[in-house]
């Protein structure tokens, strides 16, 4: 398990990323590689993502739902299933946003296994981070 906390600003009024943070449709494109294949239901959607980690390129498809959601605290949690295309391992996380005037926090609590996890924790911490870091900066572009 690997949890990461990242506080973002984006100077926008928290109803305003409250309503982003909700659709999926815009919200997944805003992960490098990320795309949405299928809307599944009001709160949730099937997705793909390509990471690259090193020298491999690993793609990901798998479902991200709305578990939770508390709108008078603006606190949602996002949870993230996917199964490598290509392979035995997958990535799974629980995401966690709260937020407030001008941005927020995010906890991402991740597991995952296969070829990504081989490449040590390491390696898999940088990778989330970065993921992370150009998630909030193409969220504040919205």
């Amino acid at each position: 398990m690997v949890e990461l906390d990242h506080e973002f600003s984006n100077g926008k009024p928290v109803e305003q990323n409250w309503e982003t943070i909700l659709d999926l449709e815009r919200l997944v494109p805003c992960v490098e590689g990320g795309s949405v294949t299928e809307k599944t239901g009001p709160e949730s959607v099937k997705a793909e993502i390509k990471v690259k980690m090193g020298a491999m390129s690993l793609t990901y498809a798998g479902t991200v739902t709305v578990t939770e959601q508390d709108a008078e605290a603006h606190r949602a949690v996002l949870q993230v299933k996917s199964r490598e295309t290509r392979g035995q391992g997958h990535a799974n996380a629980d995401v966690t946003f709260s937020l407030s005037d001008g941005g927020g926090t995010i906890h991402t609590a991740a597991q995952i296994t296969g070829k990504a996890a081989s490449m040590g924790e390491g390696v898999m911490v940088s990778v989330l981070d970065a993921l992370i870091r150009s998630f909030t900066e193409n969220l504040a572009a919205l």
